[in-house]
């Protein structure tokens, strides 16, 4: 330590408490003159050969044990030292106690499963006479080193806090922000507690707004994050700032709604707008990153992009909702054979039973006699109309949708949906707006007037692709054989949906994608590797509309 004065356990300030990891009899308080730590051997290490193969039960425990205990003690050089990364887990280890002001904390293991061992952490932070209880539980992975054959721990900030990525690291002090009390539109109170999902956004909204809403700092442990833009995110708070309200777009109900439907399925994201004002209603996410997908994801939406394929037929005068199109079993292009699903076909469907079935040929074929034009067709149509790639200022961080130009066969897999298209939730929920309004409405999250941010603009559709873009949507939430049908039978009101399955490389399964409305609300999901549109996306964007208005 910077101080010079080490930790010591005799004082009872660090403990390791023995748990199930078979350690055997071993009091952290006789000290650890004979538990090997700093001044043990190791058979490995004494041998000239190099000891290979997975690490034994034993190992295991004998690593961890150590580990611990030099931790425990705050001995970041023998804890770090005990890790097959020495450079990166010494600062991160003598921080703890330095930069995260924890000045007890007591270790208990758990039984291992496999090469990992959990733990809990039970720790007091303090600062300038301040202190706090503070608890956690997180774990290690014991390898075998790769030169020293050694059994050693796994590293990665992760060890110390579960929360804790690669170049972060954890700090207490006076906060560098202002607190909030951030509301829904209805003046309810907003906590990460209750709308887990909501965590990251919070923390954004202070950093940005907490200033501006009338707040003040206050102490707190945080994690400093790895990016310069980032956003800190607080573990805990040992003094209340006073908080400023800030105003938010979200519905406490609808919120709520959207964080019981991403349970429902792992890797499961949701967004939600207002598509007459382009307000946001709720963003949720259920991944074990905690990567916000809903508003941030990248990756290509599947037949969902058909809502604006098919804007771009009728535009183009290639088609409209109640014309006949083509609709095989496959459509060659370039070289590429492009498949329906099961390799089905229909004997000239118009194109909103094609829209309704997700009939990939049929949104292929009516757009050859374009020529030059279709490889930047479907682009212009997405930015002009839809507002996608326009730079939205929602009031935080959001990833705009892409549809670049493109060329021969990945021109036509765009049409569907794939190739290098890009998009999120929040953006496919926009495109669903857009359809049902006849107009882009940027979505926000914080009124535009707060900090005078530009929104996005685009133009309004062309009088009558609203009105049969609705119809499609429509048809394929109600008609028997509309593959939305089944998810929003329990969907009440005015309500369309179209469904997506977007094929992802070295994925056995396929990304699944929902978006639909219900009166004056939009909402579309992303369940990655989830299959098809309506089996895993569709019931979370059901359950988000039912508590719509």
């Amino acid at each position: 330590m910077r101080s010079g004065a080490k930790v010591g356990i005799v004082g009872g300030v660090f403990a390791l408490v023995l748990g199930g990891v078979g350690y055997g009899a071993y009091n952290i308080l006789d000290g650890l003159g004979d538990s090997g730590v700093g001044g043990g051997t190791s058979t490995a290490a004494d041998s000239s050969e190099v000891k290979t193969g997975p690490v034994t039960e034993e190992e295991i425990a004998d690593t961890s044990k150590k580990f611990l205990a030099a931790w425990a003690e705050g001995d970041a050089a023998v804890a770090a030292a005990l890790t097959n990364n020495k450079g990166d887990a010494e600062p991160a280890l003598a921080g703890y106690s330095e930069t995260a002001h924890v000045t007890k904390a007591v270790i208990t293991p758990g039984a291992a499963t496999g090469s990992t061992v959990p733990y809990t952490v039970k720790a007091t932070v303090s600062y300038k006479g301040t202190s706090k209880p503070w608890s956690y539980a997180s774990k290690l992975t014991v390898v075998r080193g790769l030169t020293t054959g050694r059994p050693l721990v796994d590293w990665e900030p992760a060890v110390i806090h579960p929360d804790l990525a690669k170049g972060e690291s954890l700090e207490t002090g006076e906060s560098s922000t202002a607190s909030i009390e951030a509301v829904d539109r209805n003046g309810q109170v907003l906590t990460k507690e209750k709308y887990p999902s909501l965590g990251g956004i919070l923390d954004e909204l202070r950093k940005k707004y907490g200033e501006k809403a009338g707040g003040t700092t206050g102490i707190e442990t945080w994690i400093n994050s790895a990016n310069a833009d980032g956003t800190d995110r607080t573990l805990l708070t040992l003094v209340k700032g006073k908080p400023g309200k800030l105003q938010t777009t979200l519905d406490a109900k609808i919120q709520a709604a959207a964080e019981r439907g991403v349970k429902k399925f792992a890797n499961a994201s949701v967004a939600a707008v207002e598509p007459s004002t382009g307000a946001i209603r709720a963003i949720a996410n259920n991944r074990d990153d905690g990567y916000d997908a809903a508003r941030k994801a990248t990756v290509a939406p599947g037949s969902t992009m058909k809502i604006i394929t098919a804007a771009m037929i009728i535009q183009n005068g290639l088609g409209s909702a109640n014309t006949a199109v083509q609709c095989p079993a496959t459509v060659p292009w370039m070289g590429v054979t492009f498949h329906n699903l099961d390799d089905f076909s229909m004997p000239s469907p118009t194109l909103k039973t094609a829209f309704a079935r997700s009939c990939n040929t049929a949104f292929i074929k009516p757009v050859l006699p374009l020529d030059k034009k279709r490889d930047t067709a479907l682009g212009n149509e997405a930015k002009q109309y839809f507002g996608i790639g326009q730079n939205w200022q929602t009031g935080i961080v959001t990833v705009d949708g892409s549809v670049p130009e493109s060329r021969d066969a990945e021109t036509a897999a765009s049409f569907i949906g794939q190739g290098k298209i890009q998009m999120n939730p929040l953006n496919m929920a926009s495109v669903t707006a857009t359809a049902v309004n006849g107009r882009f409405r940027q979505p926000f999250i914080v009124a535009q007037s707060l900090d005078n941010r530009t929104f996005a603009t685009a133009t309004p559709l062309p009088p009558g692709v609203s009105t049969q873009l609705k119809d499609m949507l429509r048809y394929t939430a109600t008609a028997p054989e509309g593959t939305a049908t089944q998810a929003m039978a329990s969907v009440d009101g005015d309500k369309g949906a179209k469904t997506g399955s977007a094929e992802v490389d070295g994925h056995a399964t396929s990304d699944s994608w929902f978006t639909g409305f219900r009166n004056d609300l939009a909402a579309a999901a992303l369940v990655q590797s989830g299959g098809h549109g309506g089996d895993a996306a569709g019931p979370v964007v059901a359950e988000v509309l039912r508590a719509g208005p």
